[in-house]
């Protein structure tokens, strides 16, 4: 398994995973999903099952067991090993510890806002605004019935940075929006 494989944002969920309990990568798949909603949406059974052997390989992860459920196949139960639960440690402390820049779609795109011109960045700055805030809105609904279902805040802490950062970008689209119309932004004059 190639280095890389351990470079793959998965391996922190996984082993924060099975920080909690031991699993099979079905499991895990579909815990990931349920808490990571769109993000994790994108994790596909062939990117995780890489994962769980270059866990495995790197002495992160070990099989704990097998379990079959009905007609459903046997699976294989992992389960975080000391020196995954050290690896896990060393990795969210400098995740945590160092801010990074990253380049998101929308920043790149942002830095080319002028060439909307004035009308055409309102319109599309509006409508993401629309469209954040019904996102937003979505997730504080989501995040609300998970936490009354019984998840500990702990575990959910990321969905509350997410909305953090939402908030944060649409008050900040908001306040362009508002630059814009009373003309503190100011587009250059094209030369044609």
């Amino acid at each position: 398994m190639p280095r890389r494989a351990l470079d793959n944002p998965v391996v922190l969920a996984v082993l924060g995973l099975l920080l909690e309990h031991p699993a099979h990568p079905y499991q895990m798949l579909t815990d990931l999903r349920a808490r990571g909603g769109d993000r994790a949406a994108a994790i596909n059974r062939g990117t995780l099952y890489d994962v769980v052997e270059a866990l495995v390989t790197a002495g992160w992860v070990a099989p704990q067991g097998t379990e079959r459920t009905g007609n459903r196949p046997e699976r294989t139960v992992y389960a975080l090993t000391d020196a995954g639960h050290d690896e896990l440690v060393r990795r969210l402390d400098s995740q945590i510890r160092t801010p990074q820049r990253e380049f998101t779609q929308f920043l790149g795109a942002v830095a080319h806002l002028g060439a909307l011109g004035p009308i055409g960045a309102v319109e599309a700055l509006t409508e993401r605004g629309q469209r954040l805030s019904a996102r937003i809105a979505a997730d504080e609904r989501g995040l609300a019935e998970v936490l009354a279902g019984g998840v500990p805040r702990l575990h959910v802490i990321e969905a509350e940075y997410a909305l953090g950062q939402a908030r944060a970008e649409l008050a900040w689209i908001d306040a362009v929006v508002d630059d814009i119309r009373a003309g503190s932004l100011i587009w250059p004059l094209r030369e044609d």
